[in-house]
């Protein structure tokens, strides 16, 4: 669940969930039962602050490293941010933690009787990101969506009551795949952080050089690269539509949103002939719905 809003100053809390209007698919959409809805956008909460954290987005002023008990000098320590909100998200299961996002979270775990693990997960993926800025290979790349990406599919599950082991699987296939094509379509802005999430080995297996990554546009090798890798997405996509056809009711329409928009993404980077740096292709409405269609009754 990623989002290209700024937080404006002031109410923390607000500030980041107002970022969710920015998702590629919404969050909580209004089709869901309202229950569903709040612990979803409680869940949300965490995910987008503990990213602004990882990313240093947070909202100016300080707000939350004085909630999570950091100094001014040292809130631009990401690591130190990211250790501190850990220790608040451990107060969740064992008291009461400062930061609203997370006493917003803790109904959420109580009613739903949510682990640590998957919110521990998404904490170590930011940490990652301090300190890795390069991946060798595909199954290095792979390892880390497994925290960046997967834990929150698992959470829908467990939030919605519908957690099985196979949909968990089918649920990882999805979401590693979505995180791979966010990657595909934020090349350009992540090298701009330092950061390339295409595996080392598959960019020298198509002689792409990371100074070819900077360019304006792209050249034969880098798209021909990014089309190796958005097939790859794709395939993943493939293995994990079936969840789609093993729930029911709303929760069909909202797995069926993922997927859809994991397709359509991929749809227009294709269509943008690959070439993903001047900025990132994005589907249209209509491109979006129809891979909803397609999905629901389980073709694509």
């Amino acid at each position: 669940m990623t989002g290209t809003g700024t937080a404006p100053t002031g109410d923390p809390e607000r500030g980041t969930l107002d970022k969710a209007a920015d998702e590629n698919f919404p969050v909580a959409p209004f089709f869901l039962p309202r229950a569903w809805r709040a612990d979803l956008m409680a869940v949300y909460g965490f995910a987008r602050l503990v990213d602004d954290i990882g990313d240093g987005d947070l909202a100016p002023g300080g707000a939350d490293a004085r909630l999570l008990g950091v100094s001014p000098a040292e809130a631009e320590d990401r690591l130190l941010m990211l250790d501190a909100f850990e220790a608040d998200l451990h107060r969740v299961f064992d008291s009461t933690p400062r930061h609203p996002l997370l006493r917003r979270l803790q109904p959420t775990v109580r009613r739903r009787a949510l682990s640590a693990e998957p919110f521990l997960g998404l904490i170590a993926a930011n940490r990652q990101d301090q300190l890795v800025s390069r991946y060798e290979t595909y199954d290095d790349l792979i390892a880390y969506c497994e925290l960046s990406a997967n834990p929150v599919g698992r959470l829908v599950l467990a939030v919605t009551g519908t957690e099985t082991p196979e949909r968990v699987r089918r649920s990882d296939a999805i979401c590693t795949a979505l995180q791979i094509v966010e990657h595909l379509q934020d090349v350009a802005e992540d090298l701009g952080r330092d950061r390339i999430y295409l595996p080392a080995a598959d960019m020298k297996r198509f002689h792409v050089q990371e100074a070819d990554l900077a360019a304006k546009t792209a050249g034969a090798s880098v798209r021909a690269l990014v089309a190796y890798e958005a097939q790859r997405a794709r395939d993943l996509l493939n293995e994990g539509a079936p969840l789609v056809g093993s729930v029911h009711g709303r929760l069909k329409l909202l797995l069926a949103g993922f997927v859809a928009g994991g397709r359509a993404a991929i749809h227009a980077i294709a269509a943008a002939e690959y070439d993903v740096l001047p900025g990132p292709p994005k589907p249209g409405k209509i491109q979006l719905l129809r891979e909803v269609g397609l999905t629901l009754r389980g073709e694509g």
